[in-house]
């Protein structure tokens, strides 16, 4: 240490110190829940039921746990939007860093969203062949897959089999659908709308794994050069991300970024100083859902 260092370290006070130093760690990643995540007095709450899938023929010998959020306001008079949500179980928690239905319930109350099914999905497991042995996730599989394969399996088996399980009425429009991921679940968000903007137009992605585990780093590259697309899309991302033998996921949302901007889309990306997980986008998620769910 230098003797004009050491002097100029001794002047500064040891409690402005540990301040200064304070701050700074909590500085990054510091993305704390708003009112809009918090229950409200005077809000109706929306009613949340789980169930097990089972059955797939898109995803053969799979099952998985999912949830469907209904909010007070749906009468069953029309059909109503519908949000479908990837690793559902992180998403429709009460308590963990989204808390979906909450923010559900006080934007729909307060009109700044319409009146929305949310359905959440995890990912299918296959049961183990021998007893005593451990399910195999085919997360991955279903999730970073570039084909149209998850989108059949929303479109043709899970939205209709919710609408007849619960007896709910679900939109057709594509304007009025919308899909949400984390991590792998971001890039499966917009896998689906990419395949079928007939049926999903909106995504909303967290953290999304635009990199090369299935081959989704070229996402950015087929933008630029395939006609636009009527798709709605908010990316959430932050400089403390992963970076492995997959890829760079800052670079990549990045480069998803500006290719969506070079393409004309009507996107938002959000770049904060987060890691690999849901606090900058649960923190921000009210208004990434206004802003999704805008009429203009």
């Amino acid at each position: 240490m230098s003797r004009v260092f050491a002097i100029v370290r001794a002047a500064i006070p040891a409690a402005m110190i540990v301040l200064v130093c304070g701050f700074s760690a909590r500085a990054a990643d510091d993305y704390p829940l708003g009112p809009d995540s918090q229950k409200q007095d005077g809000v109706p709450e929306g009613k949340v039921t789980q169930g097990k899938w089972e059955g797939s023929k898109v995803f053969p010998n799979t099952v998985r746990d999912y949830w469907v959020y209904v909010p007070a306001q749906y009468d069953g008079s029309k059909p109503a939007a519908v949000m479908v949500f990837q690793d559902g179980g992180s998403y429709v928690n009460p308590t963990g860093q989204f808390r979906v239905p909450i923010v559900f319930d006080n934007l729909i109350h307060k009109k700044e969203m319409p009146v929305t099914i949310g359905i959440f999905l995890q990912p299918g497991s296959i049961p183990a062949e021998t007893e005593g042995g451990k399910p195999r996730s085919n997360r991955s599989f279903e999730y970073d897959t570039l084909s149209d394969q998850y989108a059949r399996f929303v479109i043709e088996e899970v939205l209709p089999g919710v609408a007849e399980k619960h007896s709910l009425k679900l939109t057709e429009n594509p304007e009025e659908r919308a899909i949400c991921g984390i991590s792998s679940g971001g890039i499966c968000a917009w896998t689906v709308a990419w395949e079928r903007p007939d049926q999903f137009r909106k995504v909303l992605s967290h953290v999304g794994s635009f990199t090369n585990i299935r081959g989704g780093h070229v996402y950015h590259a087929l933008i630029r050069k395939t006609e636009k697309k009527p798709i709605r899309v908010f990316l959430q991302d932050g400089s403390g991300d992963l970076d492995n033998l997959h890829g760079n996921w800052p670079l990549a949302n990045q480069e998803m970024a500006a290719a969506l901007k070079f393409a004309q889309y009507d996107f938002k990306f959000e770049f904060g100083d987060g890691g690999h997980n849901g606090k900058h986008g649960g923190a921000i998620l009210p208004d990434s859902l206004r802003w999704l769910w805008r009429t203009k």
